[in-house]
């Protein structure tokens, strides 16, 4: 089956290099750097000190350097907080504004003229790939609104749409199941408290796909459970969302505005 390629506007590339880039990031982001290879990415994202979402991306290698793929208007924040911390590594982190960021799903791979690597979110997200900007434009065969509808089935977030920067907490955002978290690798900024989430199971909500019934409510919409307020409305399409809400509120009617949700199983 012919694959669908669809262009990701919204994405944009940051090459990391120099000689100390692996000891640089390990001790600053969720997941582990030694996993990062040829065709081989992770996802990991760079929190607060209190363990609160900042950023999150990908990371592949590409020859000599690491490419970033992530949120093209918040691409300045996370150099400015990355360089915070550079002291004096030998880290380069050079935007890429000639490279653009593809997503491959529904069929099979084909030859790309780029970085491409199995999405380590969910196998059924498909592949990524980095490819330039005439690339790009010439293998698009769908809109990113099709590929938008496929990560709203999987209950896969979308950078800030659907975490809060500075608020967000990865454990109820689903970032365990998303391979976004090495739990045996060293130290990293948020740890302490991403950790304590798990292992004292505090999760009390999480984000999850949702149905909606009626007019899409806007992110950040409360949601109803009757009288209390159970969680809040993130990004959405085509009568699927995604949202954060009460564990405890799962199977009970729920609104948001005039619109009607219920909790989806993925």
């Amino acid at each position: 089956m012919s694959a669908k390629i669809a262009l990701l506007p919204a994405r944009g590339v940051l090459e990391i290099g120099g000689p100390d880039r692996a000891d640089f990031l390990q001790g600053l982001i969720t997941n582990d750097v030694a996993k990062i290879g040829e065709n081989s990415a992770i996802y990991a994202a760079l929190l607060t000190a209190q363990g609160r979402f900042l950023h999150d991306f990908f990371l592949v290698s590409a020859g000599d350097s690491w490419l970033l793929d992530g949120e093209e208007a918040r691409l300045p924040d996370l150099v400015r907080r990355l360089t915070m911390y550079r002291l004096r590594s030998k880290v380069t982190l050079t935007p890429r504004p000639d490279l653009a960021v593809l997503a491959v799903f529904g069929g099979d791979l084909p030859a790309i003229s780029g970085v491409s690597f199995p999405d380590p979110r969910n196998p059924a997200l498909g592949w990524r790939a980095i490819v330039s900007r005439e690339t790009a434009a010439a293998l698009a065969s769908a809109n990113d609104a099709a590929y938008d509808v496929l990560r709203l089935s999987l209950g896969v977030p979308d950078g800030s749409r659907d975490l809060v920067p500075e608020k967000s907490l990865l454990m109820e955002s689903g970032f365990d199941a998303l391979n976004g978290i090495d739990w045996n690798k060293g130290c990293y900024i948020g740890q302490e408290l991403t950790a304590r989430m798990k292992y004292r199971a505090l999760v009390k909500k999480q984000l999850v796909p949702v149905s909606v019934s009626g007019t899409l409510p806007a992110p950040g919409t409360a949601i109803m459970a009757g009288a209390d307020e159970v969680g809040e409305m993130r990004s959405g399409r085509d009568g699927a969302a995604l949202a954060v809400l009460r564990l405890d509120a799962l199977d009970k009617p729920m609104r948001a505005g005039d619109a009607v949700i219920s909790a989806r199983s993925e």
